[in-house]
Formats: structure tokens, C-alpha cells, sequence
């Protein structure tokens, strides 16, 4: 699945950095404003331990995690809605994505310049928010003006979409992100105003950016606040360093990255934590294929039927679907192969309205 994430934030809080250790493609990391003007874009491993725990089972030749694209965006500065910093060119391009990653500096460093000259996370992620607000409130308005009109002669998709777009209007005003109008809606009309194209309306990820002394930022007074704010805006919070982060991507070997990061008393690196959370965010879950060829992670969305999750390896499997067989990774661990699963009846079944279970192991029959 082409589902993307877009990297936001102020100038110079960690975003190419962070990006560049997320995707090792080597993105210009500058201390200036605007050091990346066109988004560069990479996919992300979503790291995922059931692949290994099938292969000591299925013996196989590779094994292809489950991806997600991932765009750096660059730096919004006060002022974006309005034109100010190329803002209208970043907002586009932010408009592309179907999550936000808010990268927020919660580091000190008198080193690396801070756009507004000091270190505030909540002031810095009100920034952003309310430039997000102010452009959608634009569009909003003018989509509701011409709704409106055509509302009253009676279109009934007019009709609708303004029941859905005066609510939104309302909480843009406030200066409240477009979401918050969705939370009272039912689950298709949250489909339709998702569908609208405002920035506000996507899910959000705050990324605490904190100093490579407290990768955890257990003891980050800046971490602290922010994490108050989000929840405050019933959002979720993942804290990583970036400079840690940049470390561990240069290392060659997975041996070498986990002996770095075992001197620094963590199981895994921040960016794993990211992705997965990224992943969770865009809600996507995984199947899994398992053969001698190769074991595989498949995205699909999380209530997905079977069919659906065929066509994501091929149209073909989606368009002659039979039916799917499935068993799961404990079934895998009690009986040690596919023969004996099959054998002790575990093997299941299913047709066109099974709804895909995160961690299926799956095998598709079809017709073409």
C-alpha cells in the first residue's frame, strides 16, 4: 500500500536528520532554514520480530518487512498560510500525505540556531498547528461558500457536504484542528470530510526530538511539557534523538547497531519505536506469506477482508478469489510446520467476508 507519512516541524528541530537515520537516503541536514525545499522522500522498514520467529520454522531465502513512504517536508515558519517561508509550496506538498510525523526540538544546543531564538516545544507545536488551521480555514470557507450554493438547489452530495463542512469551519475558527469536528460524526461522514483535503483532518504523530544524554528524555523538563500538551490534545508522543539515531544508521552491521545500543541501556533504536507507531498511526496492520522463496509482511488496513488482502500481492488474486487458508504464528510454534497444522485440522478456511487478523499467516486460492 502507498500510504505515506510526512515529516513536519520547524526550521532546524531534527527533521533531515531524522529522516535521513529513518531512511539512510543521505537528505541535505543543514543548520539553516530551509535546507530542504522539494520533499525527499524514502521507504521505512516497519520492524516487525514475528518474521524472524517464522523463519526458524519456514527456512527461507529472504525476508521483506511490511513499508511505509516517509516525506521530509520542509521547515513551516510563522506565517505559512499566508505565503511566508515558501509556506504555500510546503503546505502543498503536506497536503499529499495521509499522516503527519510533528518533529518538535526539545534539545538544547547553542550550536544549532532555533528559528525563534530559543527553545520552547509547546510554543513551536502551536506554530505549526496553527498554520495548518489558518490554511485549512481558507479552503474550508470557500468550500462551504460554494456547497452552500448548490446546496440550495437542492444537490443532495452538496447537501451533505455542508452538514459536514459548518462544523468544520466552526472548530477551524476556534483555532482547533479540523479533527475535532470528526470526533461527534458517524463513520461515514468522518469518511467523506477525510476526503475533503484538509491538513487537520490527518492523524498526527508528535515526534519529541531530545539530546543524545537522555535518549528517553526521562528527565527532560522540555519532554515533560510537551507530553502534557499532546495529551491535552488527545494525541500520541514518541520521544527519540536524533543525533543517537544518525549514530546507529551509520553502523554497517546489526550486530554493531545492537552492541551500540546496549551500551546505551535500550532494546531497540527510537526509529523502530517511530515506525511502528507511524504504521499504527495510518492503521495498518500486517499478514505474513511464508514460503522458501520468501516470508513476507503485507499491508493492508486494519478491518480488511480477504479478498482485499489478496489483491494487495496481485488484482489477479483479488479478482478470482476462492478463498484463503490461515493458521497463526502460536499455531506455527505449537506444531512446527505447515503439514502438521494441517494435519491437526488448525489450517482455516475462509472466504470473502473473513476479516484479516493482524498476524495471519496466509495462503490464497484463486481463479483467474
Amino acid at each position: 500500500m502507498a500510504l505515506s507519512t510526512g515529516i513536519v516541524g520547524l526550521p532546524n528541530v531534527g527533521k533531515s536528520t531524522i529522516f535521513n537515520a529513518l531512511t539512510s537516503a543521505g537528505a541535505l541536514a543543514a543548520n539553516y532554514p530551509f535546507a530542504t525545499i522539494e520533499p525527499n522522500t524514502g521507504m521505512v522498514a516497519v520492524p516487525d520480530p514475528r518474521l524472524k520467529e517464522i523463519e526458524q520454522f519456514i527456512k527461507t531465502d529472504k525476508i521483506i518487512p511490511a513499508m511505509i513512504e516517509v516525506v521530509d517536508i520542509a521547515g513551516l515558519v510563522k506565517g505559512a498560510s499566508q505565503g511566508e517561508g515558501l509556506g504555500n509550496q510546503f503546505l502543498g506538498h503536506i497536503r499529499q500525505v495521509d499522516a503527519i510525523l510533528h518533529v518538535v526540538r526539545c534539545f538544547e544546543n547553542a550550536d544549532v540556531v532555533h528559528v525563534d531564538g530559543s527553545v520552547d516545544p509547546i510554543r513551536d507545536a502551536e506554530i505549526i498547528e496553527l498554520e495548518l488551521v489558518l490554511a485549512d480555514l481558507d479552503s474550508a470557507e470557500r468550500q462551504l461558500e460554494k456547497n452552500k450554493r448548490a446546496a440550495a438547489q437542492k444537490d443532495v452530495e452538496s447537501i451533505q457536504r455542508t452538514a459536514i463542512l459548518e462544523p468544520m469551519v466552526a472548530a477551524l475558527k476556534e483555532g482547533k484542528p479540523s479533527r475535532k469536528a470528526l470526533e461527534g460524526m458517524d463513520a461515514a461522514s468522518q469518511k467523506l470530510a477525510r476526503s475533503l483535503g484538509f491538513i487537520t483532518s490527518k492523524p498526527v504523530l508528535y515526534v519529541a526530538n531530545v539530546d543524545e544524554s537522555d535518549p528517553l528524555g526521562e528527565r527532560n523538563d522540555h519532554v515533560a511539557k510537551l507530553r502534557e500538551w499532546v495529551q491535552a490534545q488527545a494525541g500520541e508522543l514518541i520521544v527519540i534523538s536524533g543525533a543517537i539515531e544518525a549514530e546507529i544508521a551509520a553502523f554497517d552491521s546489526a550486530e554493531e547497531k545492537q552492541e551500540f545500543l546496549a551500551g546505551l541501556g535500550l532494546e531497540e533504536s527510537g526509529l523502530a519505536r517511530l515506525s511502528r507507531a507511524a504504521y499504527k498511526l495510518l492503521g495498518l496492520q500486517s499478514y505474513f506469506t511464508a514460503g522458501p522463496k520468501e516470508i513476507r509482511a503485507w499491508t493492508v488496513p486494519v478491518g480488511a477482508k480477504a479478498p482485499q488482502a489478496a489483491g494487495v500481492i496481485h488484482t489477479d488474486f483479488e479478482k478470482g478469489f476462492i478463498r484463503a487458508e490461515v493458521y497463526t504464528l502460536p499455531d506455527l510454534k505449537t506444531y512446527k510446520m505447515e503439514a502438521a497444522i494441517r494435519s491437526a485440522g488448525k489450517l482455516r478456511s475462509e472466504g470473502k467476508e473473513y476479516v484479516v487478523q493482524d498476524g495471519d499467516i496466509m495462503h490464497f486460492l484463486f481463479n483467474v
